[in-house]
């Protein structure tokens, strides 16, 4: 592992799901590179991969919601990571519900932010979406999953 990986590292992220919906398309990723970017009007930043199938997706539809998993949720985590939804519908079998954008919004997560993005910016290997925060929830009882290398890899 070189410095910068090692550096990084040392930068604490939740772990979050990351879905989307195009037609009758639905998706989803798991990333922990989320964060806040405004409060008038409430918009959130996701750096999303421009190889992964979510990114040609929320691109293309506008839409996608940020799932906080709760700490109980590593499993759904390694689910959502570790396939590509162009070869495998991730979400069979999976329950979900939708809101205002149609994104999935999975159960038992510690919130969600359903969003419609505003603008994009250009970030090397990644596009960062800013989407404008429609619908949101958090569900108090459910802490959110603190990304730790150790339990991906």
């Amino acid at each position: 592992m070189s410095g910068f990986e090692k550096a990084f590292g040392k930068i604490l992220n939740g772990v979050f799901v990351i879905t989307t919906k195009k037609g009758d398309r639905v998706n989803g990723m798991t990333a922990a590179w989320v964060s806040r970017a405004s409060f008038k009007p409430p918009l959130l930043t996701v750096s999303i991969g421009k190889t992964r199938y979510s990114h040609e997706l929320i691109k293309d539809s506008g839409v996608f919601a940020v799932n906080v998993l709760s700490d109980k949720q590593i499993a759904e985590g390694k689910h959502f990571g570790f396939k590509s939804g162009r070869k495998t519908d991730k979400f069979e079998g999976i329950e979900y519900e939708t809101h205002k954008t149609g994104s999935p919004i999975l159960p038992d997560t510690a919130g969600y932010f359903d969003c419609r993005v505003v603008n994009t910016c250009d970030a090397g290997d990644h596009t960062i979406f800013i989407g404008e925060v429609v619908d949101a929830e958090v569900y108090e009882d459910n802490h959110p999953l603190l990304h730790r290398h150790e339990d991906f890899f």
